[in-house]
């Protein structure tokens, strides 16, 4: 296996390790511990995007000094100890504990993701973050579907040892690239002693920077505002308690990026539309605003719609990231905007119980498209995601 390759599949154990029990936390902690509250679960999953917010910049910075892949071996083997501990953890409190450092150790297998841009040539830089992306939605699903077939049939313990196996796996891949060469070292002696100086930005670069941040914040804010409620959303409006069909109809975002990724692959000169920005954001919108209709068919041309829509922004704000960052600070300038990211999705999960309370799923299916036509006026008048593409990459640090 070629670095790209195996990248490719140490992320693909990364995300179906954290998906095993993202879903299924409520019967975890009910079924392991006895607790019920939904408040409780809530503010574990919020603990868990914390530590990650927080602790990828950290690794980011160590990355300046240790080279990643060497870096990862480490910490996912620590993560693997942490999870495994977790197992025999006799309290929620020590659950908490054990599993958080878990998450904070494994939270450097994203910088995975800056390491390969850096190696790869810009032009390639699209093709990449879409098969990532498409590697993202396909094991959280196929993660989603284990870890809820492992809790049913084994156990919450049993969960657990799967999530430490997707660790186990990812520090056996680093291990293989580092004793057969294939790592390819990005680091200076002068990096490596820390005498090398940290690239500054200028008032420019960090002005671009922070209004990306801001483009990924509000776009994910809106993208995930319904997810948490769509499966139930799904059965009451069609009356259909079928779960193999709500898990698909659930999955078609996933299924549509790996159709989007094809068509780029089989289609020579794909046209202009098909990743421009602004089309795209009003397609999302559209397909948000569809979603809220009491036809069942409308609802799935909706899902189809937003998934189209929902990877080619992603992978477009994405590449726009390396285009106006330079290779020696990926990494740094990927945990800051990752931060963001997941600052979006964090208050959208917040936010839609509080919406959904207020004035029901079908109104903030509405709320969240108009999140999106927000984030399109922003871009249209203050960013220009597209222009940054038509033109040459603005550079964003100083030397």
């Amino acid at each position: 296996m070629n670095l790209r390759t195996t990248i490719l599949i140490m992320s693909g154990f990364g995300v179906i390790s954290d998906s095993i029990l993202i879903a299924f936390y409520p019967q975890f902690f009910e079924t392991r511990y006895g607790v019920t509250s939904p408040v409780h679960v809530g503010a574990y999953i919020a603990a868990i995007s914390i530590a990650v917010m927080c602790m990828l910049p950290v690794w980011a910075r160590v990355a300046r000094r240790i080279e990643t892949m060497h870096l990862l071996l480490y910490t996912q083997g620590a993560a693997a100890l942490f999870c495994l501990a977790s197992i025999w953890a006799p309290s929620v409190e020590s659950y908490w504990l054990l599993s958080l450092m878990m998450f904070m150790t494994k939270a450097s297998y994203l910088l995975m993701f800056p390491y390969l841009m850096r190696l790869e040539e810009p032009q390639n830089h699209s093709l990449v973050i879409g098969l990532l992306s498409v590697v993202i939605h396909i094991g959280a699903i196929f993660g989603a579907a284990v870890g809820g077939m492992a809790l049913e049939h084994h156990g919450p313990s049993f969960c657990i040892a799967l999530m430490a196996a997707g660790d186990l796996a990812q520090m056996a891949l680093c291990l293989y690239l580092i004793r057969t060469g294939r790592v390819v070292k990005v680091l200076s002696r002068e990096e490596q002693s820390g005498l090398a100086p940290v690239p500054r930005r200028s008032p420019q670069a960090l002005s671009a920077l922070l209004k990306l941040c801001l483009l990924m914040f509000l776009f994910d804010f809106s993208a995930y505002l319904v997810r948490p409620f769509f499966t139930l959303y799904w059965e009451a409006r069609t009356g259909l308690h079928e779960p193999l069909l709500t898990g698909l109809v659930f999955a078609i975002p996933g299924i549509v990026a790996l159709l989007a990724l094809l068509f780029k692959h089989l289609v020579a000169q794909p046209p202009r539309w098909a990743d421009h920005t602004l089309f795209n954001l009003l397609l999302g919108a559209l397909g948000l605003a569809l979603q809220a209709s009491d036809s069942l068919e409308l609802i799935i041309v909706g899902r189809c719609l937003y998934g189209w829509a929902l990877y080619q922004v992603i992978v477009k704000l994405e590449v726009t990231l390396f285009k106006v960052s330079t290779p020696d600070a990926y990494a740094r300038d990927f945990g800051v905007t990752n931060f963001f990211q997941n600052l979006g999705v964090l208050l959208s999960s917040f936010g839609a119980g509080f919406l959904v309370n207020l004035v029901g799923i079908p109104l903030t299916f509405v709320i969240a498209a108009a999140g999106l036509l927000l984030t399109a006026i922003i871009d249209r008048g203050w960013f220009g995601v597209d222009r940054r593409h038509a033109a040459p990459g603005e550079l964003c640090h100083a030397n």
